[in-house]
């Protein structure tokens, strides 16, 4: 189970730098809940997953690249990622380090939170 987690979360990125909703949206289980790092809060459910991030693409163009994904020892999934945010007109806006953990519910993406 470890490995299809850690590719599931690798191919989650990958989804979302490509700005391919369907594909991202895949991973997640129905009642998601996801962070809203953007507006504040958190999502739930798919649909508020896609609706946000469709909002935020207008605005800004996020880009995160993968340093590492790892099974922590209670079964969650830990990513650590470097994050470069650009306008539409690609002025870089800001640049960061993030640290998110991914909770499964069988193979699916149920909760995310970034640390």
């Amino acid at each position: 189970m470890t490995l299809e987690r850690t590719e599931r979360v690798r191919d989650l990125y990958q989804a979302f730098n490509d700005r391919d909703l369907d594909a991202v949206v895949a991973t997640m289980a129905p009642e998601v809940v996801w962070p809203n790092g953007w507006e504040g809060g958190r999502l739930v459910g798919r649909d508020s997953v896609r609706n946000y991030w469709e909002r935020q693409w207008l605005h800004i163009r996020p880009i995160m690249t993968v340093r590492s994904v790892e099974e922590r020892t209670d079964g969650n999934v830990e990513a650590k990622v470097h994050l470069l945010v650009r306008d539409p007109a690609g002025n870089v806006l800001s640049r960061s380090s993030a640290v998110h953990v991914y909770t499964f519910t069988r193979d699916l993406v149920q909760h995310m939170v970034a640390e």
